[in-house]
């Protein structure tokens, strides 16, 4: 894990201290992601960051976690919706978050302070903080 963790710190746009990175984990584009101190990201997570991921402090990511920051367009029939343009879609992970096991965050996503994604949620919007969301899609199940 700490060579990951050296790689990582090299090449993302910021990366703080005591991040875990452990096996399986996917980086796509880690020049737009960043990270803050005592994040863990545990096996086999997916983080597309092409368009942007701004992860903050205390963060725990688990197990199989998937977070996409871009979409594809459909506007222009005459092309397959694969080549269409994409569309940026930033992701904002405030402090004091818990991403449970297998949650999915689609961009654009804000999730606040405190929050916690309960497994298998499928996330994107604004999630308020200090809050406990789950289902598909995520709605606010009590707050915290």
């Amino acid at each position: 894990m700490g060579l990951r963790y050296v790689f990582l710190k090299s090449i993302a746009k910021e990366c703080g201290d005591n991040v875990s990175i452990h096996d399986n984990v996917v980086l796509l584009s880690p020049t737009n992601l960043k990270i803050g101190s005592n994040v863990s990201i545990h096996p086999n997570c997916y983080i597309d960051a092409e368009g942007g991921i701004d992860i903050g402090s205390n963060v725990s990511i688990a197990t199989a976690t998937i977070m996409i920051s871009t979409t594809h367009t459909w506007e222009d029939t005459s092309t397959p919706i694969k080549y269409n343009p994409k569309r940026l879609t930033p992701i904002v992970i405030d402090d004091d978050v818990w991403l449970g096991c297998n949650v999915k965050v689609i961009g654009p996503c804000h999730l606040g302070e405190r929050t916690i994604c309960a497994a298998g949620a499928v996330v994107k919007g604004d999630v308020r903080g200090h809050c406990i969301v789950g289902g598909v899609p995520a709605k606010i199940i009590k707050s915290i």
